[in-house]
């Protein structure tokens, strides 16, 4: 079954040229089934690029998604037109009256920040407390997994003296995982971050199980069934060019930056990179579609009940 997303987003036409299955909302509301409304709250500058990242591994599932595009109210992006947030943005205060089956919260590039420091800080408290009562299913991604890690559970984030940078091995820790559901002993997933959680803080907090991590990175994936969350803190939605993008700018910027480690082949920058974590990316998106809609209620209006 496809994603359903407005024929006019630009995902709709990259995706199709992929062979993701897309069905416009107009045909998708001729067909007489509920489909999973999914929330993605972009926290990230390039907007269009996150959009057809988690739009490609949420439809590669059988189940017909309804993908709904958020932002916050107040805070105004200065790296995407205002015609495309005009377009297919809603701010988090249209709709937080309603129900999602699942929501995403992107990372963002202000790990430097403390929490309290960022400007929309306040409405995004808000709305992770809104999850627990308007959304079934709420998957925090990088900064936006530290910031729901901290915000429930008080676990802080530290800075790195050296930005973690590359693709690394995680290892399955929790084999007997729904969301790891047909997954290899390990795992190579893309890291780009200043900071970092550690597993002794997860692990003194109630309630928490770490799924994924690594001996270089640290922990990366976290299940937290009292809030009915994941929290993964890498980036396995990131296509095959993102690394190489974000070294390619701080190169040219004049930033310090080391070659992302395990991803050229040899370490070349010259050279293609290769794409290790597409299939595993998949499965963990399409696990927790799956979960979603093996627990979610048939009647939105009891999502949070």
């Amino acid at each position: 079954m496809p994603i359903t997303i407005p024929s006019d987003l630009p995902a709709f036409k990259v995706l199709s040229k992929e062979g993701v299955m897309v069905m416009s909302d107009s045909d998708a509301a001729r067909q007489d089934i509920r489909p999973l409304r999914i929330g993605l709250l972009n926290l990230m500058p390039k907007k269009i690029q996150t959009e057809n990242q988690f739009a490609r591994l949420i439809g590669a599932t059988p189940l017909q998604i309804e993908l709904s595009l958020i932002r916050m109210s107040e805070h105004q992006t200065r790296n995407t037109a205002a015609e495309h947030m005009e377009a297919f943005y809603r701010p988090f205060s249209e709709v937080r009256e309603e129900k999602f089956d699942g929501l995403i919260i992107t990372g963002a590039p202000i790990e430097h920040l403390p929490f309290s420091e960022v400007t929309y800080w306040q409405e995004l408290t808000e709305v992770m407390d809104w999850t627990q009562t308007n959304v079934h299913s709420t998957f925090g991604v990088c900064w936006g997994g530290m910031a729901m890690i901290n915000h429930f559970h008080g676990v802080e984030k530290h800075m790195l003296d050296a930005k973690a940078f590359g693709c690394f091995r995680h290892s399955n820790l929790a084999p007997q995982s729904p969301y790891l559901r047909g997954f290899s002993d390990d795992c190579v997933i893309p890291v780009s971050r200043w900071t970092e959680m550690r597993q002794n803080e997860i692990e003194a907090a109630d309630g928490l199980t770490t799924l994924l991590g690594s001996r270089e990175v640290g922990p990366c994936l976290v299940e937290d069934p009292g809030h009915r969350a994941l929290y993964i803190f890498n980036h396995f939605e990131y296509d095959s060019d993102t690394l190489k993008q974000e070294y390619d700018r701080d190169v040219a910027e004049g930033t310090p930056i080391n070659v992302p480690l395990n991803y050229y082949p040899d370490d070349d920058p010259s050279r293609t990179p290769q794409n290790r974590w597409r299939s595993h990316a998949h499965l963990l998106y399409g696990n927790w579609i799956n979960q979603i809609y093996q627990s979610t209620s048939y009647d939105l209006s009891k999502i949070g009940t």
